[in-house]
């Protein structure tokens, strides 16, 4: 008896991916011969990476890469950037194509009006991801990323200071609500603006149905990607036998003859053609 299939519907590309996607790609058929960088890896997916360097399209790492750039074309990903990077651009001139996520550019907005109308902006997100620097560098005034509980709880704030909340938009829903209860019990004036994109949201609430509802779960994407690794913890606490893969070559899978339906799910980086060799491999082999 073959296995029952139950892939997620929400798995693959979501909305900002697809975007900066088609953006590089118009940019190879367009850009006149001109170099073409994206400023840091486009998505979180070294196979994606891979196949845009063999197109020519080159990663730039840093500010002081970017600083040093007098020609070409530069790539702004999904996740966002800082003011600062447009300015450097700007004053070298160089053409920005902006591919930052809409969901992405809203955080940038309320965080520069907040800060600016006084108040100190808190990042419930994972320090050092991209998208969170990117958001940091629109704050008027010093921002504290917040992660887990016990940062949460540690927090404090001076007196008469006044608070905005937001989240990097692939955080896990339910901690966003755990950590903000927390800010809330402490009776800070507090503003709070869930900026979680709807596309995470039902990628998270359709991966942990799946799981809750399967025998062994595989979630596919890259090892970097902050959203593939919050599905994996998502579905690893509802099936035990969840498996986290990059490729279909990171798949070594045995199932018992007890295993009758296997679940698969995909971060927001993950293209199509690599879900569906995992699909069509559990299909068959199964």
């Amino acid at each position: 008896m073959s296995v029952e299939i139950r892939k997620a519907k929400s798995a693959g590309f979501c909305f900002g991916v697809k975007k900066a996607m088609d953006a590089v790609y118009e940019q190879i058929r367009t850009g006149g011969g001109k170099p073409i960088y994206t400023y840091g890896p486009l998505i979180h997916n070294d196979e994606v990476v891979r196949e845009l360097k063999e197109k020519g399209v080159e990663v730039i790492h840093s500010q002081e890469e970017l600083r040093q750039l007098k020609e070409g074309i530069v790539i702004i990903r999904s996740h966002g950037v800082s003011r600062e990077i447009y300015d450097i651009l700007t004053k070298n001139g160089i053409t920005c194509v902006d591919a930052t996520c809409p969901f992405v550019k809203r955080i940038h907005k309320i965080a520069e009006k907040e800060s600016l109308a006084g108040r100190r902006v808190i990042i419930i997100g994972n320090e050092g991801h991209p998208e969170v620097e990117g958001i940091k560098g629109w704050c008027g005034t010093p921002a504290a990323v917040i992660e887990n509980e016990a940062q949460a709880r540690e927090f404090t704030c001076k007196t008469g200071e006044k608070l905005c909340i937001v989240s990097q938009t692939t955080f896990n829903y339910n901690k966003f609500k755990d950590l903000v209860e927390i800010f809330q019990k402490k009776g800070y004036d507090t503003v709070v603006v869930n900026t979680i994109c709807s596309a995470t949201e039902e990628r998270q609430t359709e991966a942990r149905e799946i799981a809750a509802d399967v025998d062994v779960m595989i979630v596919i994407g890259g090892t970097h990607s902050s959203n593939t690794r919050k599905l994996y913890e998502i579905c690893r606490s509802e099936c035990e036998n969840t498996h986290f893969i990059q490729t279909l070559d990171n798949l070594h899978l045995e199932l018992p003859e007890s295993v009758r339906r296997v679940g698969i799910t995909a971060g927001a980086s993950t293209p199509n053609n690599i879900i569906e060799e995992v699909q069509n491999y559990v299909r068959i082999n199964f």
